[in-house]
């Protein structure tokens, strides 16, 4: 995190935000390490949700996540909370605070690797949202790739087999939550610096939950806040990682790199609670990264002929068409 810190001989004034970098294999990398860190952090919010509510866990996550941010602020000076866009952060962290309250509920009924399955409505929110909202141009083979990844999920949650119920409603809601922060993410990208959107995540959610937190408390033991103060810190890097790629790379390109997640999930499901994937699971996943693979290829191949047309004709060529 350190080289996202301002320096100590940094002018009253916050430095401009780097403008916007059209990077996206750094980007998709820096997803596909988010990933894996939410599945660490979701391992432990599920092994919690058997003894703690939820609004408690994401009250110890916010606890951690601030206490990791308070180096960054006091070396700073203060001058990382000086936001060009502090209506946008509050949008974003609401955003984040009800897709860790609606996905932790969930974990609570639900098999990890079928939580994160029905959350991963969220990158066809995104890919969606990111048209009328960024402007982004989405072509028909990213389209296909995206609906392919759907295809994939449907895949591993088998509507009617009795996966879908009441209990995921829970993780939808937090897929929808978590598509509209991704999108506020995106229009930060070139407003704010990333340790700014991580600041005021940390403060605004912690103050958010501090409020509602005595409402349903049980006191955790020593275990449950070594637990609790792992998954805070894995969450926070995930968060920082995410931030990062959202200025490398657009929102419809990353969308459906968020699917590794499900690898992750059924790994640790497996060697954390037991939980063997089927066929049919194994199929979906298949699916899923086989769409995220496939658009990654296509903006790798559209990313070299941009750079190979010549001026005229790269201006020419709609960004994100292919």
């Amino acid at each position: 995190m350190s080289a996202v810190l301002p320096s100590s001989s940094a002018p009253a004034r916050q430095a401009p935000a780097p403008a916007f970098s059209d990077e996206p294999l750094r980007g998709i990398l820096l997803i596909l390490g988010a990933t894996a860190l939410f599945s660490i952090s979701d391992t432990a919010a599920k092994h919690l949700s058997a003894s703690l509510p939820a609004i408690q866990i994401a009250w110890l996550r916010w606890v951690g996540f601030t206490l990791l941010m308070a180096p960054i602020v006091l070396r700073s000076r203060g001058l990382v909370l000086r936001s060009r866009a502090p209506r946008l952060q509050v949008l974003r962290t609401f955003g984040l605070l009800g897709s860790a309250l609606f996905f932790i509920g969930g974990l609570h009924y639900l098999p990890l690797a079928s939580a994160a399955a029905i959350a991963f409505a969220a990158p066809l929110v995104v890919t969606a949202l990111s048209i009328p909202l960024l402007g982004e141009k989405v072509g028909p083979r990213r389209w296909a790739a995206v609906a392919t990844g759907l295809l994939g999920v449907l895949v591993v949650i088998r509507p009617g087999s009795g996966t879908v119920g009441v209990a995921a409603l829970l993780p939808l809601l937090s897929a929808v939550s978590w598509a509209f922060a991704m999108i506020v993410t995106r229009k930060l990208g070139s407003i704010d610096r990333a340790s700014t959107t991580m600041t005021y995540s940390a403060l605004v959610g912690l103050a958010a939950l501090t409020m509602i937190v005595p409402l349903n408390w049980t006191e955790p033991s020593p275990v449950e806040l070594a637990l609790a103060a792992g998954m805070a810190v894995a969450s926070t890097a995930a968060q920082f990682l995410v931030v990062s790629a959202y200025r490398l790379a657009r929102a419809s390109v990353l969308a459906p790199i968020s699917y590794s997640q499900l690898v992750w999930s059924g790994l640790l499901g497996f060697f954390v609670f037991g939980n063997i994937p089927d066929g049919w699971t194994l199929v979906g996943a298949t699916i899923i990264i086989g769409s995220g693979l496939y658009t990654a290829h296509r903006e790798r191949i559209a990313g070299r002929e941009r750079r190979s047309a010549p001026p005229e004709a790269a201006g020419s060529t709609a960004p994100g068409a292919e």
